[in-house]
């Protein structure tokens, strides 16, 4: 059975998150001003740590940089912010 459950993020580079293993991430946004990722999830499977890589717009993407997760707005739309996955190099 699996659920949705939310993490948020924080606003820095990178931050490892645990969530159950084979966690599918559905989107990410502002919620009352925090960056947010909701993912589906099955809460009775192990937990593991996924390293969240986040970037702002014209800043250089890190050879760690993997899957594209989604991107939110800060400050009034001023600032853009994409986050991503770890690479599986």
């Amino acid at each position: 059975m699996s659920t949705i459950w939310k993490y948020e993020l924080e606003r820095k580079d990178e931050q490892l998150i645990e969530m159950p293993a084979g966690a599918e991430i559905l989107c990410v946004q502002v919620q009352c001003g925090t960056p947010v990722l909701w993912a589906r999830v099955d809460p009775d499977v192990e937990r593991i740590k996924r390293l969240i890589i986040t970037h702002g717009t014209g800043h250089q993407l890190s050879d760690k940089t993997g899957e594209y997760l989604g991107s939110y707005q800060t400050v009034g739309s001023a600032l853009v912010f994409h986050v991503f996955t770890e690479s599986e190099k």
